[in-house]
């Protein structure tokens, strides 16, 4: 990356001389990316399936807690570091934020390597990880020396489940995701879907078979795994290794094991198609980036030098540069068609992601109500809000990323109308991350279980029994009977269990209608909360793209009228003067347009050994 920082120091010492602090402070922004060009690997999966030692045979190093029974409770950060090192970063309190109102700052707390399983696991404090946001870890580890972040996520305990929201809010600011699934059974169908999403928001998705050594069947496993992505139009590699057999092929140098183990395509994945890849991105930003700047530092030289050459068309030259400066204003008004586009498209956008998440719901809420009316909702209240929550999961997640596609969709709509050709590189546009969202939504209502004592059965059977013996009773002591006889006890055991039956069937139709009713405020308690959060991360995104175009109209409307002023001073020039001022400016352009071809040739493929 070094001669690309280079490379921008320079062009931003250009910027700096031809008067454009707009464009160095575009650049020095570019810069700060650039030495900052870690790139980020979510490695996600289910309960149990092999994620954190499957991280540590990556690193060759025991950094994430590996155990049958406890499982990681916060995502553990592994990053290249001289000296191996680790730390605890908690989430802010409520109310710590500073008093302009901006995000508080987040507490990080250097602990021994060794200590760190037992605070990112669940084995730690019972309360421990739920102010714990994440673990960090720094390793002098050549597979990481390149920038790669390998972030150990906690199984979500089914990809289904609201846990996997916040996943999902990540991919987009990822640059791969690796799915982890062991070798002891086939995909599932939550794992196919979160897959057919994470395609849908992140640019490199890979499936890592895991703990082929202790099952096999894993080839067999590994060749249906290969047909379920196959039906889903799925394209990621299926990797199939063994963690087990690399670290003991490590520890041992046996290199047969550590070849046997699979983690050679996995590492060669890792280099190939995703750290070259984000640093082609990289490089690619880099060169766009100098490519706008020197083009609007060139145009006032270009504009000087034509006007010095020849005089006499300067006015014309003036007259066709005030008509181009007057269209770049246009640009920033609100009147102009980009920003039409973006405000009528937002406006459209909302209502078109409230519309889809509210039909999403409309149908979980049918579904619920109709199997209520199957059943008894009272013993099955658990599995229903178990299965209650999966489905609203699904169904926010979904919607999550329609909406940024629709979001990414907009961007490219409103950059052809800014600019008849668009602009290559967008803003990064994704809706905010959803941490927490669905911990706004209020638990499901418990409903009445149905349960019913002996005694209580006993006393309905009683009070409707009761009513029998006596009617009975009454008519039988006509014909000489005493009031307690064998007609009287028979109609009052008869009825006494038809009261019985009518209270079962009336307390289900109450336990039915109270459960439909807790069912339906839940599913409004979701539309309302997720209803707010959609708008305004949709908001978010319409500053970003309004602020980003903005920008660059600005930027274009400072060239143009750079280029005025150097049209009208060339007319002051003096004739003894302008062969020397020609020189100058023929010089400026030669150092420019070196900056131009060098900013080009950064496109061009670079290999880089794995």
């Amino acid at each position: 990356m070094k001669p690309s920082v280079d490379f921008l120091d320079r062009t931003i010492q250009a910027a700096e001389a031809g008067e454009r602090p707009d464009l160095a402070a575009r650049l020095r922004q570019n810069r700060r990316r650039l030495l900052d060009p870690r790139v980020r690997v979510l490695v996600v999966g289910e309960f149990k399936q092999g994620k954190s030692l499957l991280v540590n045979a990556l690193v060759a190093a025991p950094v994430c807690p590996v155990d049958d029974d406890i499982a990681t409770a916060v995502p553990t950060v592994v990053s290249h570091g001289e000296q191996p090192s680790a730390a605890l970063v908690w989430m802010p309190k409520e109310g710590d934020g500073a008093a302009d109102g901006s995000e508080p700052a987040t507490e990080t707390t250097p602990v021994p390597l060794e200590e760190l399983a037992h605070h990112v696991s669940e084995a730690g404090r019972p309360t421990s990880h739920r102010s714990l946001a994440r673990a960090e870890v720094t390793l002098p580890r050549a597979i990481l020396s390149r920038g790669l972040v390998l972030v150990d996520t906690p199984g979500v305990g089914g990809l289904g489940s609201r846990h996997a929201i916040r996943t999902l809010a990540e991919l987009p600011s990822s640059d791969a995701v690796v799915l982890v699934s062991d070798a002891g059974q086939e995909y599932t169908q939550p794992e196919i879907d979160f897959l057919r999403q994470a395609m849908k928001l992140c640019p490199n998705v890979a499936c890592v078979l895991t703990k082929t050594d202790l099952y096999p069947q894993w080839r067999r496993i590994a060749e249906l795994d290969r047909a379920h992505l196959s039906a889903a139009g799925i394209e990621a590699p299926l990797l199939p290794v063994s963690s087990t057999l690399r670290l003991h092929g490590i520890r041992t140098e046996d290199s047969a094991l550590t070849a046997e183990s699979g983690f050679e395509d996995l590492l060669g994945y890792l280099a190939r198609d995703v750290a070259d890849k984000a640093d082609l991105l990289s490089r690619r930003s880099v060169s766009h980036d100098i490519l706008s700047v020197t083009e609007q530092l060139s145009v006032p030289l270009r504009t000087e030098l034509a006007a010095q050459l020849d005089p006499e068309r300067t006015q014309a030259v003036i007259a066709e540069l005030e008509t181009a400066r007057g269209r770049a204003e246009d640009l920033k008004r609100r009147s102009a068609k980009w920003q039409q586009t973006l405000s009528d498209g937002v406006i459209d956008l909302q209502a078109d992601i409230a519309y889809d998440l509210q039909d999403r719901l409309r149908v979980i809420n049918k579904d619920g109500e109709e199997a209520i009316d199957k059943g008894d909702p009272g013993p099955m209240w658990e599995q229903f809000s178990e299965w209650l929550d999966r489905r609203v999961a699904a169904a926010v997640a979904d919607n999550f990323v329609w909406a940024n596609q629709r979001a990414e969709w907009l961007a490219g709509q409103v950059s052809d109308h800014f600019a008849e050709s668009g602009d290559e590189l967008l803003p990064r546009v994704q809706i905010a991350e959803t941490e927490g969202l669905l911990a706004r939504v209020n638990e499901l209502e418990d409903v009445e279980s149905g349960k019913l004592g002996i005694g209580t059965k006993t006393l309905i059977g009683m009070r409707g029994s009761y009513g029998g013996v006596l009617m009975f009773g009454v008519i039988t002591a006509l014909a000489g009977w005493t009031l307690i006889n064998p007609v009287s006890i028979g109609a009052g055991l008869l009825l006494g269990v038809k009261s019985y039956r009518d209270d079962k069937d009336n307390r289900l139709k109450r336990r039915r209608q109270e459960a439909k009713m807790a069912l339906r405020r839940h599913i409004e308690d979701v539309l309302f909360q997720m209803g707010k959060e959609s708008k305004d991360r949709l908001r978010e995104v319409q500053r970003l793209l309004r602020d980003h175009f903005t920008g660059i109209a600005e930027e274009l409307s400072t060239s143009l009228t750079g280029s005025v002023n150097a049209a009208q001073r060339a007319v002051q020039t003096k004739s003894g003067d302008r062969e020397q001022r020609i020189k100058q400016l023929r010089s400026e352009l030669e150092r420019v347009e070196l900056l131009q071809k060098r900013a080009r040739a950064l496109l061009e493929p670079v290999g880089v050994p794995v």
